[in-house]
């Protein structure tokens, strides 16, 4: 039996994360009553009794709960964005390559992919690896969430009834092009530069889908939308929690909707355009494979489990 401490489960990542274990039999959560969730010493005595911790936390405090972990033996899951670059860590998203894989179910400190960042590097990376994209392509990425990427004040925001009417469009942010996930997408990636990366937050509750258009004529191959759909098949093949759409696929009704993965936890790529212009897509549940679900994921895989355990697929 395998000893879980969420650190912070009340918050958006951890409930999910909560909820994902409750008809899980092979573990036993390690709780902290609720007038003691900030107290150090008792958080630092769950972390260092547990097995594996996930840290729900900011950034600042991420960084705070690893310096109270005194256990080497201790595996940490940290769903912040504060270690995703950082030395030490290996970056949780297994489908990448064998080796990230390997260090997933190695590794002692874990960083989960931010929700966007997830997006893009699985669209860009295939395409690296593979001799495609260049590196220091002028990439250009835009991206749609649902407003529960914002954390419990965007949420208690956009479901109050008296909100702005502003709240009733889509809403541009990062207009300083100086996101968060700007970092993680261009380290992991080995990009020579940042992406122009333009997020947006709309009126739902959960969904994402990334976006990565690409001129044909910059590859460093003469490639079609068809072999660029080969090689995401190839790259992806046998995956559970990525799955390529076929290539004839055409969203739904020539529309590709962001919210039909809520609640789900893998990932979809969709590849289409022409032949000189290819519109690759990503779509997945933000609070799945964009946190929670990658987070369960890594654990499965840390414990020598099949990926998908706990996890919602259908």
């Amino acid at each position: 039996m395998h000893k879980i401490f969420i650190d912070c489960k009340e918050g958006t990542t951890g409930l999910r994360i909560y909820e994902r274990f409750a008809n899980r039999s092979d573990i036993t959560l390690l709780t902290i009553s609720d007038d003691l969730r900030k107290d150090p010493q008792e958080r630092k005595r769950l972390i260092n009794e547990a097995d594996i911790v996930f840290l729900c936390l900011p950034d600042a405090a991420a960084r705070q709960a690893v310096a109270l972990c005194e256990n080497p033996d201790v595996r940490i899951i940290d769903t912040s964005t504060a270690h995703r670059t950082a030395d030490g860590w290996s970056y949780g998203f297994p489908e990448l390559s064998t080796g990230h894989r390997r260090a997933i179910e190695t590794g002692k400190r874990i960083a989960v992919p931010g929700c966007h960042a997830c997006g893009f590097i699985a669209l860009a990376y295939p395409l690296i690896t593979a001799g495609i994209l260049p590196t220091d392509y002028p990439l250009v990425c835009y991206s749609v969430t649902g407003y529960s990427g914002g954390g419990k004040s965007m949420i208690a925001q956009y479901q109050c009834k008296d909100r702005s009417v502003e709240l009733n469009s889509p809403r541009q942010y990062g207009l300083t092009q100086k996101h968060k996930h700007l970092p993680e997408m261009r380290t992991v990636c080995g990009l020579a530069q940042d992406p122009i990366f333009s997020p947006i937050v709309a009126d739902f509750y959960s969904g994402m889908t990334v976006s990565l258009p690409i001129y044909t004529n910059l590859l460093l191959k003469s490639v079609s939308p068809a072999d660029i759909h080969e090689i995401f098949a190839r790259h992806y093949e046998g995956e559970k929690m990525v799955k390529v759409l076929p290539f004839d696929s055409n969203g739904e009704g020539g529309f590709l909707g962001t919210n039909n993965l809520s609640g789900k936890d893998y990932l979809e790529i969709l590849v289409s355009g022409n032949e000189e212009r290819v519109l690759l897509c990503a779509r997945f549940d933000n609070l799945g494979k964009g946190a929670s679900g990658a987070a369960v994921q890594c654990m499965n895989i840390m414990l020598g489990l099949d990926d998908a355990t706990g996890l919602y697929l259908e």
